[in-house]
């Protein structure tokens, strides 16, 4: 495949809601650059259509390389990896969530590096800003000269612009003038800087490594190159670190209550992580448990859409007392770059991915657990196939509540029309899919599994829901600007 050609897109891949991007940076260790990999590889959920590294050296200066494609294709070899020395390094794994979908260019790869008259700085940003495109025009106005579409390379030109003393006041500056979500790792020539969003959208956590730091998207990059585990980036915190005086903390926006995207614990993060003091995979399994609570069914197996699907159905089952299976099988080796299809091999969609196991679902009333239902395309598809394999019954259980409006907060969701939950109500979803039974896990049964014993307060939510509830925390300016339509508020 050509380093300048996306991977192609396969038919069945557009019924998941996006996972944003992620982002880790090493400090204070020797070819940080390998750490650095090592984390995207363990962060390529997060985003795999590209990645990007920047590092410096006290000799060399500042070096890059973005590239399409998986981590493993592209920074594992010692030809790249040799253009990347120093101990200092920051990297970002990709899908685009802004900017030009589908005809992303090479420039639009982050880590974006920036000049400025006290040094150079690189920064790879998670997340959305949501008045991107009033900046933009006000920038270009201004002289700006942008080199991507990404809504990212906003900050980089807001520092410029900036008349602070020193790159994180200037960083601090540009942010104040940023709407919506953003987790940053960012560099200078000695200085590794993260930064969380005043309400925390986005995850950032931070860890150690012999004498040295790290900044990631997740805790089980941490793992991954042996660091430990210290602390979650506060919201609305700003993190600075150097060899000489450690890690210095500060908070320079105005203090909010934190609304953390409920969609991590959901789908997006690796059941390996650690979010908020919880696994990741004790809470899917929660989430399961309630969701058994709430919807159950008479059935003989529990079987899992792999793989986001498959802790809250090991939960399902042990609430409900019906036996776990594994009555649909991954093929592991399916990923974006298969060879071009025929149409022939378009058509099986699914089936390229999955297959399920026609002796253990022959005959049987199957209770399916997936994470989340976009537009449904999907779901049919599995439906077919369990039919097709002799199933008797086929209820589909759902672990998250029906996904009614985009996100515009760094997750790249459908246009609001095109979710089957903003055209449908529950039974006719149920019908358009064709299945005996669809049950949704309520936004309280939800907030339960995450551990908020009272269900969420709609007074104050305790996260962003927005993709359920219509309740955007930051207002959606430019969406706005589109002629969006937001939820009218209850009175």
């Amino acid at each position: 495949m050509p380093m300048t050609q996306m991977p192609p897109a396969h038919p069945f891949d557009d019924d998941k809601l996006r996972e944003e991007c992620g982002i880790f940076g090493v400090s204070g260790v020797k070819d940080a650059s390998s750490f650095v990999a090592l984390g995207l590889h363990a962060l390529q959920h997060r985003g795999q259509e590209a990645g990007g590294i920047v590092t410096h050296d006290p000799t060399q200066g500042f070096n890059s390389a973005r590239r399409f494609g998986y981590v493993r294709d592209n920074f594992t070899s010692t030809d790249i990896m040799e253009t990347l020395p120093g101990p200092l390094a920051i990297g970002h794994v990709r899908y685009s969530t802004a900017g030009s979908k589908g005809q992303t260019a090479i420039r639009d790869v982050q880590p974006f590096f920036g000049e400025f008259s006290m040094g150079g700085a690189a920064i790879a940003h998670n997340g959305n800003i949501t008045n991107a495109d009033a900046l933009r025009r006000e920038l270009i106005e201004r002289g700006s000269i942008f080199q991507s579409s990404s809504d990212s390379e906003c900050i980089i030109h807001l520092m410029a612009r900036s008349l602070q003393r020193n790159i994180p006041e200037r960083m601090e500056d540009a942010l104040r003038r940023v709407e919506g979500a953003f987790s940053i790792v960012a560099m200078t020539r000695t200085k590794l800087i993260g930064v969380r969003d005043p309400l925390g959208v986005r995850p950032l956590v931070l860890g150690k490594i012999g004498d040295g730091w790290v900044l990631s998207s997740e805790t089980c990059a941490l793992d991954i190159i042996g660091s430990e585990f210290i602390r979650e980036i506060e919201p609305g915190e700003m993190v600075v670190i150097t060899p000489e005086h450690g890690v210095q903390s500060h908070f320079p926006f105005r203090k909010q209550k934190p609304r953390f995207c409920i969609f991590e614990h959901v789908y997006f993060s690796r059941p390996d992580s650690i979010l908020g003091g919880r696994s990741v995979y004790e809470t899917r399994e929660s989430i399961g448990r309630e969701l058994a609570k709430e919807n159950p069914v008479d059935a003989d197996l529990v079987c899992p859409v792999p793989d986001s699907g498959t802790p809250a159905a090991i939960g399902y089952s042990l609430e409900s007392g019906i036996p776990y299976a594994m009555g649909i099988i991954r093929n592991q080796y399916m990923g974006r770059t298969f060879i071009e299809p025929t149409e022939q091999i378009r058509n099986m969609g699914v089936r390229l991915k999955l297959n399920v196991n026609r002796a253990l679902i022959r005959g049987k009333r199957v209770i399916l657990v997936d994470d989340s239902v976009v537009r449904g395309t999907t779901s049919r598809k599995i439906k077919e196939m369990i039919l097709d394999a002799g199933a008797k019954e086929v209820h589909f259980r759902i672990a998250s509540p029906p996904t009614a409006w985009p996100c515009f907060y760094g997750v790249d969701t459908p246009q609001r029309e095109k979710l089957l939950a903003a055209t449908m109500s529950e039974e006719e979803m149920r019908s358009h899919l064709g299945v005996d039974s669809l049950k949704f896990i309520t936004l309280d049964g939800l907030y339960r599994a995450v551990g908020e014993a009272g269900g969420r307060n709609p007074a104050t939510p305790q996260y962003c829901d927005a993709c359920f509830s219509g309740e955007y925390p930051v207002k959606p300016s430019d969406m706005l600007a589109k002629g969006f339509e937001m939820k009218e508020a209850a009175e």
